[in-house]
């Protein structure tokens, strides 16, 4: 299969079976728990739990004080409510003062899962699963709220969250990565900088001794311009998330020390080259590194095989970053 529709028709094809993996699954049996039930649901992919997200939430409904569901899309409801008045969030906040109403969210996390397709850099499937719970936060129309957004999502924070239930996995998106990258050389001829990324990957070092979904995720989006043109994303994370190498050498460091320096970048991070890719998407290794690496080899020091040290001197001509 190579075209993006081929491969977005077989990943919707594979949707329920994991969604009802999901349901089947407790969250606090943890991601091998997951990724041996998907392994029984999907026995043709051997999907890897790579890195989890958390910190995040969505809006979510509102419960009256009994714990009773009133909608389950509380900006739908808000709007609803705001319409049938006339807009006159005064009159809103009146109507629903002698309420007790409360506003939930879903408090997440996002467990990315991978599997490979074929040997290329981008030739894996991504599969982005959610452990949500929904939790009970701010009582509606409290705290004198002047517009929409102040009531369902007010800044001052929501209160204390209350769980409601249990958190339950939840399936999000099953994509195959490279073919949602060529989707973006459709839209734009010009490689964006994730393109180029991928492609030094598979001239460097650390192209020829694993793959890139080991160590890398990709975030993707895609939605609509003012002109309905469909316009993408793709930002790479590090499956290391926050908790990449230290790199350890001091502005102007050359040679020897630098070589030691790049070394135990690599070897802390676990694959060669770790220190570039770091370098482009994290920021951990600073971009005069690269310059440094690129003079040592012209002055003899060829601590760096030599298809690095081109992918170096190329990113040093045309610098770029994810």
């Amino acid at each position: 299969m190579s075209d993006a529709v081929g491969w977005a028709e077989y990943c919707k094809s594979l949707a329920p079976a994991i969604a009802e993996t999901c349901a089947t699954v407790p969250v606090n049996s943890g991601s091998g728990a997951l990724v041996k039930a998907l392994g029984v649901a999907l026995p043709e992919w051997k999907f890897r739990h790579a890195m989890s997200r958390g910190g995040w939430y969505r809006l979510g409904g509102v419960h009256d004080g009994c714990g009773v569901r009133v909608s389950g899309n509380l900006e739908t409801w808000a709007k609803d409510a705001l319409d049938e008045r006339g807009g006159d969030f005064g009159r809103l906040a009146d109507d629903f003062a002698g309420r007790t109403l409360f506003a939930t969210r879903l408090v997440g996390q996002t467990h990315y899962l991978v599997a490979t397709a074929d040997e290329s850099a981008d030739g894996f499937l991504q599969l982005e699963i959610e452990a949500v719970q929904e939790m009970r936060v701010h009582r509606l129309f409290a705290g004198d709220p002047s517009s929409l957004e102040e009531l369902v999502d007010p800044r001052g924070g929501a209160g204390q969250p209350v769980p409601l239930g249990l958190p339950g996995y939840a399936f999000r998106r099953l994509q195959h990565i490279g073919a949602f990258l060529r989707r973006m050389l459709a839209q734009s001829p010009v490689p964006a900088p994730i393109h180029r990324m991928l492609d030094d990957w598979s001239k460097s070092s650390a192209g020829h001794t694993g793959a890139y979904c080991r160590h890398w995720v990709i975030a993707t989006r895609e939605h609509l311009d003012r002109y309905h043109q469909p316009v993408f994303r793709a930002q790479p994370i590090s499956v290391q998330a926050g908790a990449a190498p230290e790199f350890g050498a001091a502005d102007g460091t050359s040679g020897l020390k630098l070589n030691e320096a790049l070394a135990r970048f690599d070897r802390e991070a676990g694959y060669p080259m770790a220190w570039y890719f770091h370098m482009l998407g994290t920021r951990s290794v600073p971009h005069r590194v690269a310059q440094t690496v690129v003079e040592d080899s012209l002055a003899g020091f060829a601590y760096l095989p030599q298809r690095d040290v081109d992918v170096v001197r190329g990113w040093l001509h045309r610098p770029y970053s994810v």
